[in-house]
């Protein structure tokens, strides 16, 4: 039998789980948000990072990529030395040249010393066969370290001779060409030397120093030697090559000064 006390206590109802499942649904929002920003900031702080270097530097750039083209002044050629130029590789020839000039070209020799050039313009008009030779032996380095070996003053420089004494030549002779369209009335004359016989000129030439008149015949009025050139510059070179007579036994002694070569201009 129940107490009266019992019969009146009412039982109260049940509590319901709804304000649970919503403190749970926010609390899971929550963290959901929470993460998301997270995960945010993560990936922003990743992007910041800059990619590392390489171990090996890259190289720089040659400066020389940059470097502005420069135009370089010429070259001027040096003054050849004493036995620079080559020689002749034969003194003894079989016989006179076949003709290659043309006479009515002109042509220009520079004969180079120590001292300077001597430039000499060539006659192929008053005397085309010696010429045409003077020109063969030039190209073929004939003169090249030969010597002015007969000096006489007030007269002439004589050089041309292989064998530097007066006798050598080319191995051959060529013909006289005298003339009456030039006469030995100047200095600066280039004429062939040759012995009594009027043909008998082969290598050897000389160039005057002086008005030398008894180089024309005996009526004066045509030459006795065969003029082929005149110097148009470096008489001074000329008149101050050192004297020298084969004649003289103190002369002989020693070598005539150098003739180091002489080349060609066809114009």
């Amino acid at each position: 039998m129940s107490s009266p006390r019992s019969k009146g206590r009412t039982t109260p109802p049940p509590k319901s789980p709804l304000p649970g499942i919503i403190s749970a649904l926010v609390v899971v929002v929550i963290l959901v948000l929470l993460g998301v920003l997270l995960f945010n900031r993560a990936n922003e702080q990743t992007a910041a990072v800059p990619t590392p270097l390489p171990d090996t530097p890259l190289a720089p750039e040659s400066d020389d990529q940059f470097e502005l083209e420069t135009i370089s002044e010429p070259e001027l050629p040096a003054e050849p030395a004493i036995g620079s130029l080559p020689t002749a590789t034969s003194y003894n020839f079989p016989g006179p040249p076949p003709m290659s000039i043309d006479p009515e070209r002109e042509y220009i020799a520079t004969i180079i010393t120590p001292r300077g050039a001597i430039i000499v313009e060539l006659l192929p008009e008053i005397a085309p066969q010696t010429v045409n030779n003077f020109v063969f032996l030039a190209n073929n380095n004939f003169y090249n370290g030969l010597t002015w070996h007969r000096v006489l003053p007030n007269f002439m420089a004589q050089g041309g001779d292989p064998l530097g004494d007066g006798t050598g030549g080319p191995g051959y002779s060529i013909p006289a060409e005298f003339t009456d369209e030039i006469l030995f009335d100047q200095p600066g004359l280039v004429a062939m030397a040759r012995s009594t016989d009027p043909d008998s000129a082969g290598s050897q030439f000389f160039i005057t120093t002086d008005v030398t008149p008894w180089l024309n015949d005996e009526t004066g009025m045509r030459t006795n030697y065969t003029i082929f050139g005149r110097v148009i510059e470096g008489q001074a070179i000329v008149d101050g090559i050192p004297l020298r007579d084969p004649m003289n036994p103190a002369d002989a002694a020693r070598p005539g000064e150098m003739i180091l070569g002489i080349t060609i201009d066809e114009q």
